[in-house]
Protein backbone atom coordinates (compact mmCIF):
# COMPACT_ATOMS: atom_id res chain seq x y z
CA UNK A 1 0.00 0.00 0.00
CA UNK A 2 1.42 3.38 -1.06
CA UNK A 3 0.72 6.32 0.56
CA UNK A 4 0.60 8.67 -2.43
CA UNK A 5 1.44 7.36 -5.96
CA UNK A 6 2.04 9.31 -9.23
CA UNK A 7 1.46 8.38 -12.46
CA UNK A 8 2.97 10.10 -15.39
CA UNK A 9 6.88 10.98 -15.37
CA UNK A 10 6.43 14.15 -17.36
CA UNK A 11 7.73 17.63 -15.27
CA UNK A 12 4.60 17.68 -13.28
CA UNK A 13 5.36 14.09 -11.90
CA UNK A 14 8.76 14.60 -11.61
CA UNK A 15 8.46 17.61 -9.51
CA UNK A 16 6.10 16.08 -7.17
CA UNK A 17 7.77 13.02 -6.65
CA UNK A 18 11.11 15.31 -5.86
CA UNK A 19 9.34 17.78 -3.51
CA UNK A 20 7.57 14.65 -1.47
CA UNK A 21 10.96 12.66 -1.62
CA UNK A 22 12.42 15.59 -0.13
CA UNK A 23 10.16 15.70 2.59
CA UNK A 24 11.41 12.52 4.71
CA UNK A 25 13.08 14.24 7.08
CA UNK A 26 9.67 15.33 8.14
CA UNK A 27 8.21 13.89 11.29
CA UNK A 28 4.56 13.83 9.52
CA UNK A 29 6.72 12.15 6.35
CA UNK A 30 9.38 9.73 7.42
CA UNK A 31 7.30 6.60 7.17
CA UNK A 32 5.58 7.58 4.06
CA UNK A 33 5.63 5.21 1.27
CA UNK A 34 5.78 7.23 -2.26
CA UNK A 35 5.98 5.90 -5.28
CA UNK A 36 5.97 7.04 -9.66
CA UNK A 37 4.86 5.01 -12.50
CA UNK A 38 7.51 6.89 -14.65
CA UNK A 39 5.99 5.68 -17.80
CA UNK A 40 7.34 9.05 -20.10
CA UNK A 41 6.06 7.81 -24.01
CA UNK A 42 4.04 10.02 -24.07
CA UNK A 43 5.40 13.40 -22.86
CA UNK A 44 5.91 16.32 -24.87
CA UNK A 45 9.11 17.10 -23.12
CA UNK A 46 10.52 14.18 -25.61
CA UNK A 47 10.67 16.49 -28.32
CA UNK A 48 11.14 20.23 -26.48
CA UNK A 49 14.09 22.54 -26.60
CA UNK A 50 14.61 25.04 -23.61
CA UNK A 51 15.74 28.47 -24.04
CA UNK A 52 13.13 30.26 -21.93
CA UNK A 53 13.07 28.56 -18.68
CA UNK A 54 14.48 30.32 -15.35
CA UNK A 55 17.36 27.96 -14.20
CA UNK A 56 18.22 25.95 -17.49
CA UNK A 57 20.93 26.53 -19.98
CA UNK A 58 19.83 27.50 -23.33
CA UNK A 59 19.77 24.40 -25.52
CA UNK A 60 18.47 22.02 -23.27
CA UNK A 61 16.88 19.44 -24.03
CA UNK A 62 13.06 17.82 -22.36
CA UNK A 63 14.37 14.69 -23.14
CA UNK A 64 17.61 15.50 -20.91
CA UNK A 65 15.20 16.58 -18.73
CA UNK A 66 14.04 13.41 -18.15
CA UNK A 67 16.22 11.51 -17.84
CA UNK A 68 18.46 13.84 -15.32
CA UNK A 69 15.15 13.85 -13.54
CA UNK A 70 14.34 10.16 -12.65
CA UNK A 71 18.70 9.80 -11.90
CA UNK A 72 18.25 12.74 -9.59
CA UNK A 73 15.08 11.33 -7.79
CA UNK A 74 16.69 8.03 -7.67
CA UNK A 75 20.18 9.48 -6.17
CA UNK A 76 18.62 11.57 -3.28
CA UNK A 77 15.40 10.27 -2.86
CA UNK A 78 16.11 5.97 -3.18
CA UNK A 79 13.44 5.53 -1.10
CA UNK A 80 10.49 6.91 -3.51
CA UNK A 81 10.25 3.86 -5.39
CA UNK A 82 10.25 4.26 -9.63
CA UNK A 83 8.26 1.71 -11.46
CA UNK A 84 9.48 1.74 -15.53
CA UNK A 85 8.08 0.27 -18.27
CA UNK A 86 4.30 0.23 -16.89
CA UNK A 87 1.37 2.44 -18.40
CA UNK A 88 -1.89 2.55 -16.14
CA UNK A 89 -4.96 1.09 -17.49
CA UNK A 90 -7.41 1.77 -14.56
CA UNK A 91 -8.23 3.23 -11.48
CA UNK A 92 -10.59 2.52 -9.36
CA UNK A 93 -12.26 3.46 -5.78
CA UNK A 94 -11.53 1.36 -2.53
CA UNK A 95 -12.22 1.50 1.05
CA UNK A 96 -8.84 2.33 1.57
CA UNK A 97 -8.01 4.58 -0.88
CA UNK A 98 -7.45 3.45 -4.77
CA UNK A 99 -6.40 0.34 -7.19
CA UNK A 100 -4.31 0.94 -9.41
CA UNK A 101 -4.01 -1.02 -12.98
CA UNK A 102 -1.44 -1.45 -14.86
CA UNK A 103 -0.59 -3.67 -18.36
CA UNK A 104 1.44 -5.56 -15.53
CA UNK A 105 0.53 -5.01 -12.31
CA UNK A 106 -2.23 -4.07 -9.48
CA UNK A 107 -0.67 -1.49 -6.84
CA UNK A 108 -2.76 0.28 -3.92
CA UNK A 109 -2.60 3.42 -2.61
CA UNK A 110 -4.16 6.17 -0.24
CA UNK A 111 -3.68 8.80 -2.35
CA UNK A 112 -3.24 8.69 -6.55
CA UNK A 113 -1.74 12.01 -8.54
CA UNK A 114 -2.78 11.79 -12.15
CA UNK A 115 0.21 13.58 -13.80
CA UNK A 116 -0.29 12.48 -17.55
CA UNK A 117 -0.70 14.60 -21.05
CA UNK A 118 -3.43 16.69 -22.09
CA UNK A 119 -4.75 14.83 -24.89
CA UNK A 120 -8.30 13.17 -25.64
CA UNK A 121 -5.98 9.78 -25.78
CA UNK A 122 -6.55 9.50 -22.45
CA UNK A 123 -7.39 6.09 -21.78
CA UNK A 124 -7.26 5.38 -18.09
CA UNK A 125 -10.57 3.53 -17.39
CA UNK A 126 -11.98 5.55 -14.13
CA UNK A 127 -11.18 8.79 -15.31
CA UNK A 128 -14.25 9.55 -17.76
CA UNK A 129 -16.53 11.00 -15.50
CA UNK A 130 -13.92 14.07 -15.04
CA UNK A 131 -12.76 14.69 -18.86
CA UNK A 132 -13.57 17.94 -20.28
CA UNK A 133 -12.61 19.92 -22.79
CA UNK A 134 -9.26 21.37 -21.69
CA UNK A 135 -10.45 25.26 -20.88
CA UNK A 136 -6.90 27.16 -22.08
CA UNK A 137 -6.09 25.12 -25.17
CA UNK A 138 -7.04 26.32 -28.83
CA UNK A 139 -10.20 24.25 -29.17
CA UNK A 140 -9.16 22.88 -32.67
CA UNK A 141 -6.42 20.85 -30.49
CA UNK A 142 -8.79 18.83 -29.35
CA UNK A 143 -7.23 18.77 -25.50
CA UNK A 144 -8.56 17.96 -22.62
CA UNK A 145 -8.88 18.27 -18.86
CA UNK A 146 -9.34 16.80 -15.45
CA UNK A 147 -12.17 18.82 -13.87
CA UNK A 148 -10.69 19.74 -10.35
CA UNK A 149 -10.58 22.52 -7.44
CA UNK A 150 -6.97 23.30 -7.19
CA UNK A 151 -5.86 20.38 -8.40
CA UNK A 152 -7.92 18.00 -6.46
CA UNK A 153 -10.53 15.84 -8.27
CA UNK A 154 -12.04 13.97 -5.52
CA UNK A 155 -10.91 13.61 -1.91
CA UNK A 156 -7.64 11.35 -2.23
CA UNK A 157 -7.34 11.80 -5.97
CA UNK A 158 -4.91 14.71 -7.55
CA UNK A 159 -3.95 16.01 -11.09
CA UNK A 160 -1.09 17.93 -11.67
CA UNK A 161 0.49 19.77 -14.90
CA UNK A 162 -1.58 20.24 -18.14
CA UNK A 163 -3.93 18.07 -17.18
CA UNK A 164 -5.16 19.69 -14.07
CA UNK A 165 -6.22 22.61 -16.81
CA UNK A 166 -2.87 24.52 -17.10
CA UNK A 167 -0.90 25.96 -20.50
CA UNK A 168 1.48 23.68 -21.97
CA UNK A 169 4.56 25.62 -20.39
CA UNK A 170 7.40 23.85 -18.49
CA UNK A 171 7.38 26.05 -15.76
CA UNK A 172 3.70 25.92 -15.22
CA UNK A 173 3.58 22.39 -15.29
CA UNK A 174 6.12 21.93 -12.59
CA UNK A 175 4.96 24.39 -10.44
CA UNK A 176 1.68 22.13 -10.52
CA UNK A 177 3.17 19.61 -9.89
CA UNK A 178 4.77 20.92 -6.87
CA UNK A 179 2.02 22.42 -6.12
CA UNK A 180 0.60 18.89 -5.43
CA UNK A 181 3.29 17.97 -3.43
CA UNK A 182 3.00 20.64 -0.86
CA UNK A 183 -0.96 20.12 -0.71
CA UNK A 184 -0.42 16.23 0.20
CA UNK A 185 2.48 17.23 2.61
CA UNK A 186 -0.05 19.67 4.69
CA UNK A 187 -2.86 16.95 4.45
CA UNK A 188 -0.27 14.51 5.86
CA UNK A 189 0.37 17.12 8.88
CA UNK A 190 -2.59 17.54 10.03
CA UNK A 191 -3.68 20.39 8.04
CA UNK A 192 -0.89 22.45 9.08
CA UNK A 193 0.57 24.23 5.78
CA UNK A 194 3.99 22.50 4.74
CA UNK A 195 6.86 22.55 2.49
CA UNK A 196 10.43 22.03 2.03
CA UNK A 197 13.45 23.77 1.25
CA UNK A 198 16.95 23.03 1.82
CA UNK A 199 19.17 26.02 2.77
CA UNK A 200 22.94 26.35 2.15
Amino acid sequence: MFDALIIGGGAAGLSCALILGSAKEKSFATDKKIGIIVHQRTSHLQTALFNNALGLPPGTTGQSILDNGTAQLKELYPHVVQIDGEKVTEILKTDEGFKIITNKSIYASKLVVVAVGYTNLLNIKGLETYIEPHPRAVAAKERIWLKNENHLIENGLYVAGTLAGWRSQFAIASGSGAQVATDILTLWNGGIDSHVHDKI
